[in-house]
């Protein structure tokens, strides 16, 4: 099973947003992903988005039985609950939950920040490289 870290990030409420992706695959090899994901509300939308473009990038890799693990208790949360009360997380959720029936074995499962570090770090770099080239496409929609 591979072992996959998300995180999203935001530079304000609203402001830029990234994500970052961190898998450790089988063998010790690792693979490193930044998102940018445009101007959105909050960190919490941005980690919703994060959850999403990682679920694509897993499967366009055929990465089909996966551990993911996140920091936020809200995705996590609502993962479970397979529900969340704002509505502006709810299209997020719905598309996590279409791309998670695509694999055949799927967890999540929440970490604290510190075991997230790598992740949270490529997030922060989504944001920084969009600061520097703004016409950086986004996979958030």
């Amino acid at each position: 099973m591979i072992e996959v870290s998300f995180d999203g990030a935001a530079s304000g409420n609203p402001g830029l947003a990234g994500g970052g992706l961190y898998i450790k695959l089988n063998g010790g090899r690792e693979e490193r992903q930044t998102f940018p994901l445009g101007i959105l509300s909050s960190n919490h939308e941005a980690e919703f988005a994060a959850l999403v473009a990682a679920l694509r990038f897993c499967l366009k890799r055929g990465y089909l039985s996966v551990s993911f693990r996140t920091d936020s208790q809200l995705v996590n949360q609502s993962l479970e609950k397979r529900y969340v009360k704002k509505d502006i997380y709810n299209r997020y959720l719905r598309e996590a939950l279409e791309l998670i029936k695509q694999f055949d074995l799927f967890f999540c499962k929440w970490i604290p920040d510190r075991q997230n570090v790598n992740a949270d770090s490529l997030a922060r770099l989504a944001i920084r490289e969009q600061q520097v080239s703004p016409d950086r496409e986004c996979d958030h929609q």
